[in-house]
């Protein structure tokens, strides 16, 4: 008999496995977060966030969104590395719980203060740490230890924003720390999935070409990475930044270039990973570029392509795939799929045009426009197969109902 992948219980499907939950919250968030910041920055909405506003935007699309997303992701993927059994039932609901309790504090900081305010939504991604860290000591399962460092890196950035927020009225440095872990998670688990699926891919439908393995040189790019990010987190205008940042989207370009996705198009949830990693080198170097080029190029320039284009493409790809694959329906992109993905692609250049363009508002609203499309579209499209159960669970208990 097949090892079973959840443990009985009186709990919905929807608590069955941890991306659940976390991808449906997440993608809701993502689009009422984008939903809600035009009219907070026009000052047509007032909130009762003790952040800045373009602080409460900035945190809530950084340390919100993205850990309900990582979440899910490391909830799912944990029990295949391992062989235990998945966080379910009301153990993944109180975590749900504590994420949204985050967002809500955050929201009412004006009148929760700022103290609990950090206390409540660090706390999430503390007891991420703790969990996953539990999971894979629990399982042997050392080599995939690491995963814990860059979340516990996020929960650093996300204390630092708080703090810098609260003492200097700015989350300037906390912003971009949390991006730069952001983009180091997609380097680490884009790095090991994008390839996969390519290669899986490619030996059934189109023999030939298959992507690298990974080997010294993706280190050396993840590391180089990691690095011109930290120094430009810190050191947003030196030139050293800028030159890391250049060397660093070269080494990711190239890194890209060796997992064969021109040979891809048959398939956009495989073509979809290449297309949103490709933002991820664009992004550095238009961040370097900025760095050195200010008068042309504006540092959000930069931070968009990174934050919209790489972070935002990436995890609603990763999102559609893992719930095709975890619900047990056809790893297939269904026309609706496709819209949504061709909506988070054209989001990102069109953000970047309306910093170079801020005369033209018409173009921030039509990126924010295709972003909440993209994620209230996931939503729409996969929320009936993340809230019931997995397609051949239905099957089986239908064909034992007709049996009895």
């Amino acid at each position: 008999m097949a090892i079973p992948r959840t443990r009985p219980g009186n709990y919905p499907a929807f608590l069955s496995y941890g991306f659940r939950p976390f991808f449906l919250l997440g993608s809701i968030w993502g689009g009422l977060a984008v939903l809600a910041w035009l009219p907070i920055l026009s000052g047509r909405l007032e909130t009762a966030s003790l952040f800045a506003p373009v602080d409460w935007h900035a945190h809530e699309m950084i340390f919100g969104f993205l850990p309900a997303i990582v979440t899910g992701f490391l909830l799912t993927a944990i029990p295949n590395w391992t062989g235990r059994l998945p966080v379910q039932g009301l153990p993944l609901a109180l975590l749900a719980a504590l994420w949204l309790a985050g967002r809500v504090v955050i929201s009412l900081s004006a009148y929760a203060g700022w103290v609990v305010a950090l206390a409540v939504d660090c706390a999430f991604l503390l007891v991420v740490v703790a969990t996953a860290a539990r999971e894979i000591v629990a399982g042997r399962n050392w080599r995939n230890l690491k995963v814990v460092v860059p979340v516990s890196a996020l929960l650093a950035a996300n204390l630092v924003f708080h703090l810098e927020a609260h003492l200097a009225g700015s989350a300037d440095i906390g912003r971009r720390l949390g991006i730069a872990v952001g983009l180091v998670l997609i380097m680490i688990i884009g790095g090991r999935i994008i390839p996969s699926f390519t290669r899986n891919w490619l030996v059934r439908a189109n023999p030939g070409r298959l992507p690298e393995p990974f080997g010294r040189f993706d280190a050396i790019a993840i590391v180089s990475s990691a690095a011109a990010l930290g120094l430009w987190s810190i050191f947003p205008d030196s030139p050293l930044s800028a030159a890391l940042l250049l060397v660093a989207g070269t080494l990711n370009l190239a890194r890209l270039a060796r997992w064969a996705g021109y040979r891809t198009f048959r398939d956009p949830l495989v073509l979809v990973l290449h297309a949103a990693y490709l933002f991820l080198p664009v992004g550095l170097i238009v961040a370097g570029l900025a760095v050195l080029y200010p008068e042309t190029l504006p540092p959000a320039s930069g931070i968009h392509v990174l934050g919209v284009g790489a972070i935002g493409s990436m995890t609603l790809a990763v999102m559609a795939r893992a719930t095709l694959g975890h619900t047990g329906r056809e790893l297939r992109a269904d026309a609706g799929t496709c819209v949504i993905f061709a909506a988070i692609a054209l989001a990102a250049p069109v953000r970047f045009a309306a910093v170079l363009l801020p005369d033209v508002p018409a173009l921030l609203h039509v990126s924010a426009a295709l972003w909440v499309a993209a994620f209230f579209g996931f939503a729409a499209l996969y929320g009936g197969a993340l809230m019931l159960p997995r397609a051949g669970a239905m099957r089986t208990n239908g064909s034992r109902a007709a049996a009895r």
